[in-house]
This record gives C-alpha cells, structure tokens and sequence, in this order.
C-alpha cells in the first residue's frame, strides 16, 4: 500500500509542470516537504475542505435567490387581484367597532406604501376610527371592483361610519367611490383630499402624462425597458422636490418587481386624463370634503385644484385653506412628513365634528 501511495505522488508530480524529480540529485532539498506523502495527503483534505465550505455558500446563496424569486411571483400573482388592506389595532377597533377610514393611494404608490402612509397618519386617523387601504389590482385600475370590494369590507365588518383619505389621485378616486356607495344606501362622512387634482388641467407635467394615459388608450402597454427612461426623466423634471439620491432610489423603486405594474400606471393615468370633477357636483349628498395641499407643489397646481374642488362642491367644503407647509416633497407626501400631516388632518377632523367617542350610526334611511 505504501509502494502504491508513494507511485502515485510520484506521477502526480510528474504530471505538473515544473515539479521537481524525486530521482534527481538535491530533488529532496527543492522539493522540500512536498514529497512527504502524508504532508499531500494533509493538502488534499483540506482542499476538500475548503471546497464543501465554496459549494455549501454557493448552494445557499442559490436557495435564497431562488425562494426569493418564488416569493416575489407570488406577490407579484396575489396582487393581480385587488385587496383591502387593514392596519390592525385593538385598541381603536374596540374603541371604533363600526368606524373606518379608507385610503385611496396615489399615483403609483404601491401596496407597502399604502400602509406606511397609514401608519404615518395613524396618530391622527386613529381618533376616528379602524384603518384600511385599497391596493389596487397590477392588471389595471377598475372603479367597479374598487366599489365591490369596499362596499363588501363595509358589510362584512358592519361599519357604519366611513371616512375617506384621497392621496393624490386617490382623491378623486374617493369622490367617485363615495357616489357611487350613495346610490347603495351607504354615506361617507368625510373625504380628505390630499394634493388632488381635479382634472387633468391641474397636472403640471401634461405632456409625459397625456403620453402615457394616450398609449393606454390605444391599447399599448409600456414594457419595463422603457418604463425606467420614463420614471426617470420624470423625477429628472421634479429635481426641484428631490435630491440625485432620491430620484435613483425613487427610480429603482418604481422598477422593483414589487412595484405597481406598467399596466396599472398606465390605467391610473388614463383615469386621470379622463376625469371630471363636475359630473359629481350633485353626487356626494351630506359628504364632507376638505382639501388640503402645499402651494410649492410641483406635481399638480395647488390653486388651480383648490379653487376647482370649491366651485365644484361649495356645499360639502368644510376646508380648503389647510397647508402643509414645510413638507418636503411638497406633493402629497404624509409618509415622509408625519409630524407635519397629523397637525393639518387633526384641524381637518377638528373643522369636520368634535372628537368622537366611539363608532355612531350614519345612514340614508
């Protein structure tokens, strides 16, 4: 065995080029312990050694890239189906069994930043009653699957006091659904209507966003290669707003596979460039509506939308003078100025009716 062994290192070397000849005179010195046997044989186990550690990091890392993938599909099918969100907290549901806010997200605003915007509002929302948003389907925006599904989260869960948050676009998304549950027999109490335009003439940037909605329209979907030079040029235009680190990180972030799909950007536009505010002009019954906004605002014109949601609804405005001043972006962004929010949405719900004790009973009928 040991005449086998040593035959074996002898070939090894000779296979390698430049290796030392075991016959040769002073072969022993320039070889030094390479010719022990039991030193190579030391050298191949750790090799083996460190090669298992190599395959065991590489086939973890290639498990966790591929559960994460797994993961994201999932989402990514889950959220082709649209969802009320809820923010849980015991005790404003025992306080508010029969009280909710809803909130309608902006545009492009995705499932995870609807509820950091709830629970950047919460201190103030929470005085009213339970906490919920919409998260909108990745296959496109449909008022009447919003309605169904808001209407079905009022009745499952017997809510008999409602109250809208309409971030951004959202806020005109709110008018339509409140409308709309007014002809089922159901009133909401109160819309906030957080940066909103009113129209397509109060966004400030129409050229890109007629471009998008128009496509839309057409039938064309914007695939995500050109989605990034549009997201980008966008908040290129916004540098006002923004710092070069906030538009890379609001760029790759819109670009996430977690993010709102191209095709529900693209129909939130469409619903946008679409909407007009004066075919609910009658529609809203004893509905309270406060708009609330930044006039540094450079997404959508502060006092072009204001003076449109007041000559529109002159009877419901409870409010339409509330600035978030110091907010920065100064666009609709409670989620990045809490502090600043709670105070205006406090004075909001302060103007609207005192403090409330627990969930009442409000109905048509």
């Amino acid at each position: 065995m040991a005449r086998t062994s040593w035959a074996w290192v002898r070939a090894a070397q000779a296979a390698e080029p430049g290796a030392p000849d075991p016959k040769a005179p002073g072969s022993a010195n320039r070889a030094g312990r390479s010719a022990d046997p039991a030193e190579f044989l030391r050298s191949a186990e750790s090799l083996k050694r460190f090669s298992r550690r190599r395959f065991l990091a590489g086939s973890a890392l290639g498990l966790t890239l591929a559960a994460d993938l797994f993961v994201t599909r999932r989402i990514q099918r889950h959220r082709e189906d649209l969802e009320i969100l809820r923010v849980r907290d015991e005790a404003v549901e025992r306080r508010f069994p029969t009280a909710s806010w809803f909130l309608f997200p902006g545009y492009k605003t995705s499932w995870e930043e609807t509820v950091w915007i709830l629970n950047s509002l919460r201190p103030a929302l929470s005085s009213r009653g339970q906490l919920a948003g919409v998260g909108y389907s990745n296959r496109g925006l449909d008022v009447d699957d919003i309605v169904a599904a808001v209407y079905r989260h009022i009745r499952t869960h017997q809510l008999r006091r409602i109250y809208f948050y309409g971030h951004s676009f959202g806020g005109m998304l709110a008018v339509q659904v409140a409308a709309r549950l007014l002809e089922r027999g159901i009133a909401v109490e109160l819309i906030i209507l957080d940066s909103s335009p009113a129209g397509a003439q109060d966004v400030l940037d129409r050229a890109m966003f007629e471009g998008v909605a128009a496509l839309y329209d057409a039938g064309y979907r914007i695939p995500s290669v050109l989605r990034g030079g549009y997201e980008l040029g966008e908040r290129v235009l916004h540098k006002d707003e923004r710092t070069w680190n906030t538009v890379v990180d609001q760029t790759l972030e819109q670009l996430s596979p977690l993010a709102p799909s191209s095709t529900l950007i693209q129909s939130e536009a469409s619903y946008i460039f679409h909407f007009d505010a004066w075919r609910f002009a009658s529609a809203l019954g004893s509905t309270s509506l406060a708009f609330i906004g930044n006039p540094e605002d450079r997404t959508v014109n502060y006092f072009g939308a204001k003076d449109t949601w007041a000559a529109v609804f002159p009877r419901n405005l409870v409010s339409a003078s509330l600035v978030t001043e110091g907010a920065g972006p100064a666009h609709a962004s409670p989620q990045w100025n809490p502090g600043i929010y709670q105070k205006v949405v406090r004075e909001v719900l302060r103007l609207h009716s005192p403090p409330e004790q627990g969930g009442g009973l409000k109905s048509l009928f």
